[in-house]
């Protein structure tokens, strides 16, 4: 059966900085990069792999830039309208959140990605309730979760996040927890999260992916390849072989991801 795939989880970046960018997610992740995090080769990665849509983001790492990187995202989905949908970054530091949602959904953006590792700031620290407040109801988030080096992403800071708003959808990147899918599923599986499966298939066996995905459920998971880190087609491969129902491909690979996006 042929399979409508939308990747949920992609980052790209101006052609002049997109090689030294992903040399420096490499570097952060001690992982060799095969991708140069370009739109060109996203696109070709697409091709190849039979992927219709990417969902592209790129975070900030000091407030200053939120403007300048939601404009680059908002101008690639309009010159690819058919091939790419786009998340805005926004940073706790920035004076007004509400209002650079607002535009950037004007600008045709979709929600917001955060990466508090590389940000630096804790999930649950309460200079982050503005950002939460502004999405709550308006916007999904996709959130990297999870890091054993770091504090700033622990997945068990989500449920407290949900406590305080409890309209905000959120998508906890890689199974829930980066190198913390334990902690992950004791915090998160009673949650209503959703979960894409990026850069998860690397660091864990079979069964272990496979007891992940029973225990978040077909109607919470997404598929995200984390493009430049991996190349979405072994991805794709990778979920093929899990021996999952038609119904359930079709939810992971698409549905999930249409029905959370304004």
């Amino acid at each position: 059966m042929a399979y409508t795939i939308i990747d949920s989880h992609t980052h790209v970046y101006p052609d002049k900085i997109a090689q030294k960018a992903a040399n420096s997610i490499g570097q952060f992740y001690d992982i060799d990069m095969g991708l140069d995090g370009s739109i060109s080769t996203l696109l070709r990665v697409m091709e190849e792999s039979g992927v219709s849509k990417s969902l592209i983001c790129s975070a900030a790492l000091t407030a200053d830039r939120v403007g300048n990187i939601n404009r680059f995202i908002a101008e690639t989905v309009a010159a690819h309208p058919h091939q790419f949908m786009g998340l805005m970054t926004l940073h706790p530091h920035m004076e007004n959140p509400g209002a650079e949602v607002e535009q950037a959904m004007k600008m045709g953006l979709k929600g917001v990605k955060l990466h508090p590792d590389m940000q630096k700031f804790a999930l649950d620290d309460p200079i982050c309730d503005k950002m939460y407040a502004a999405c709550e109801g308006v916007c999904p988030m996709l959130l990297h979760t999870g890091d054993k080096r770091f504090h700033y992403s622990n997945p068990d800071m989500v449920p407290r996040i949900l406590k305080k708003f409890p309209r905000l959808t959120l998508i906890c990147a890689h199974m829930g927890g980066y190198s913390e899918w334990d902690a992950a599923a004791k915090c998160l599986a009673d949650t209503n999260v959703y979960v894409d499966c990026s850069s998860t298939f690397f660091a864990l066996d079979k069964e272990k992916v496979l007891d992940l995905f029973r225990l978040f459920g077909e109607d919470r998971i997404l598929f995200g390849s984390d493009y430049p880190m991996w190349h979405m087609g072994e991805e794709i491969k990778t979920v093929l072989s899990l021996g999952l129902s038609d119904t359930a491909l079709n939810k992971i690979f698409n549905g999930n991801i249409l029905k959370i996006l304004p």
